[in-house]
């Protein structure tokens, strides 16, 4: 049995709102898109990767009609998470949204939820703007966009006091921190 592909993205294992967004991101100070044929990927195969790491691959296809779909809901999340004031952006989401429906069910452990849609191929577009609702109805002051002016990565603030400022301690908060340290130093 061979491994697939690693995920090549900096920042993974965020909600799967921020997660979809985060396929766009910074590498040496070009754009780079997990969908559009990164690392030697083709765009399927960046598809199927994504459905891998958050949980999805098992329930739905990486497929043409799958990947159009979910590059519509990302440009329309990017668009109201940029800006949750934009009524454009709003329903952008919304049509998204009008692909899916949430069914009331009775389980053995009792009342559940299933996710249904008319075409499955909507699934994950549908699921990474019903995180977004989700998150904007906890604690939408915690979505982040990484303070470092090269990334473009968001993330959900957990910490405990809600102070999270850059997507990776380890490499944005690092070059801040480096940065600050060499102007103080170049000064003297």
């Amino acid at each position: 049995m061979t491994a697939g592909p690693t995920d090549p993205r900096p920042l993974v294992g965020e909600p799967i709102s921020l997660d979809l967004l985060n396929t766009r991101w910074m590498r040496e100070g070009e754009p780079v898109d997990l969908f559009a044929g990164a690392f030697g990927l083709t765009r399927l195969e960046g598809l199927g990767l994504w459905l891998a790491s958050v949980g999805l691959a098992d329930r739905f296809r990486a497929d043409a009609a799958t990947l159009v779909h979910l590059l519509t809901a990302r440009e329309s999340l990017a668009r109201a998470v940029a800006d949750p004031t934009d009524a454009g952006a709003r329903a952008l989401v919304d049509a998204v949204l009008e692909h899916g429906r949430i069914r009331a069910t009775l389980t053995a452990e009792g009342p559940g939820e299933r996710a249904e849609f008319a075409d499955p191929a909507w699934g994950p577009a549908w699921t990474a703007a019903r995180d977004y609702l989700e998150l904007l109805s906890g604690s939408p002051d915690r979505i982040r966009k990484c303070a470092s002016e090269s990334c473009v990565l968001h993330f959900h603030d957990t910490s405990r006091n809600g102070t999270r400022r850059w997507c990776s301690m380890a490499v944005c908060g690092n070059r801040a921190k480096a940065s600050r340290h060499y102007a103080r130093t170049r000064v003297r």
